[in-house]
């Protein structure tokens, strides 16, 4: 009887982490991860924040730090000046798509047009891929909507 009640006690425990990892939005997910700072910042710099923290749902491809890291010298630097704003905007929202689309969801060389209203291409064969971007992490759920990890930033045509 006692395991009885331990078991079911490790249950209610369980079941109210996996509660409360579901309890934070998009910004907050990708904040608890800690390798998506630059994304964060760049959200921030583009006023995206609060529409990324909102009901959604959105499916976010978001490149982590490293990814940031290897786009040529400046670029960072360059698309978080004032002036170039709409610029990063373009760029940000290029990597979502509106509603919550799971891995389970895709299929081989199918498209999904962007926020930023161009499309991205889904490639199942190599990967999965997005556009020349490998999801190194997919799936990653969020109270509005779902994340999945990305090794390089896409960018819009």
């Amino acid at each position: 009887m006692k395991f009885l009640k331990v078991t079911a006690a490790a249950a209610l425990l369980s079941a109210s982490v996996a509660t409360s990892a579901l309890a934070a939005n998009i910004v907050e997910t990708a904040k608890s991860a800690g390798n998506f700072n630059t994304l964060l910042a760049a959200a921030t710099a583009a006023d995206l924040v609060e529409t990324l923290s909102g009901p959604g749902p959105f499916t976010v491809f978001a490149p982590t730090d490293e990814a940031f890291a290897a786009l040529p010298e400046g670029t960072v630097e360059d698309l978080l000046k004032p002036e170039n704003k709409d610029q990063l905007v373009a760029v940000l929202t290029y990597h979502v798509v509106p509603g919550k689309v799971m891995s389970t969801d895709l299929q081989d060389d199918m498209t999904a047009e962007t926020v930023q209203g161009g499309e991205i291409t889904i490639d199942l064969d190599n990967g999965p891929m997005v556009n020349n971007a490998k999801v190194v992490s997919a799936d990653i759920e969020a109270d509005n909507g779902v994340i999945h990890v990305i090794d390089k930033v896409i960018l819009p045509q």
